[in-house]
C-alpha cells in the first residue's frame, strides 16, 4: 500500500516523496490553524467559569461535568498544539515522515476531545438556561452530530475506494 501510494502521487502528480511530505504538512499545519485559535479560546472560556457567581449554582453532577469538559478542551488543546513542538524539535532532522504521521495522530485525538468539550459545553448551557433534562439531550444531539459529521461521514467515503478509483482512474 505504501508503495502504491507513492507511485500514484508520483505518476498523479509527479511528485517526490520530500514533495508529499510537504504538501501533507501544509495541509495539516492549515486545518490546525482552523481548530487551533477556537479550542484556545473555548479552554479560556471555561477556565473562568468557577469564578462566575453562577458558577456556585451547579449541582455537583453538573461541577463533575464541568470537570470533565475543562479536562477535555485542555487536554484537546495539547494534542492540537502538539504539531508545531514535534515540527520544532525535529525541524532539520530529515524526518518530516514522522511529523507528519504525527500530527495527523495528535490531530484526531484532538479532534475526538474537541467534541467532548464542546458536547460537554452544550449541556453546561441548556443546563444552566432551560434545565438539566433539556442540557442532557442537547449534549446527546450535539455528541451525535460531531461523530456523524466528524466521523461516521469521513470514515464512510474513506471506504468507499471503487468511486475514488472511478473517478482517478490512474489510480490502482
Amino acid at each position: 500500500m505504501v508503495n502504491d501510494e507513492h507511485m500514484w502521487n508520483w505518476e498523479a502528480r509527479g511528485e517526490t516523496e520530500a514533495q508529499r511530505l510537504d504538501r501533507n504538512w501544509n495541509s495539516l499545519v492549515q486545518e490546525a490553524r482552523i481548530v487551533q485559535t477556537g479550542v484556545q479560546l473555548l479552554t479560556g472560556f471555561l477556565l473562568i467559569l468557577p469564578f462566575q457567581s453562577r458558577f456556585d449554582e451547579l449541582s455537583d453532577p453538573m461541577r463533575w461535568l464541568y470537570l470533565v469538559t475543562v479536562t477535555a478542551s485542555i487536554v484537546a488543546t495539547v494534542f492540537l498544539v502538539a504539531p508545531v513542538s514535534t515540527h520544532r524539535l525535529l525541524f532539520r532532522r530529515r524526518r518530516l515522515d514522522e511529523v507528519v504521521r504525527a500530527a495527523h495522530i495528535f490531530d484526531l485525538v484532538g479532534l475526538v476531545l474537541l467534541g467532548v468539550a464542546l458536547s460537554g459545553v452544550a449541556v453546561l448551557i441548556f443546563a444552566v438556561v432551560i434545565g438539566t433534562i433539556a442540557g442532557v439531550i442537547a449534549g446527546c444531539c450535539f455528541a451525535v452530530l460531531f461523530a456523524l459529521v466528524w466521523g461516521v461521514y469521513p470514515w464512510y467515503r474513506r471506504g468507499r475506494e471503487a468511486d475514488y478509483r472511478s473517478e482517478y482512474p490512474g489510480r490502482q
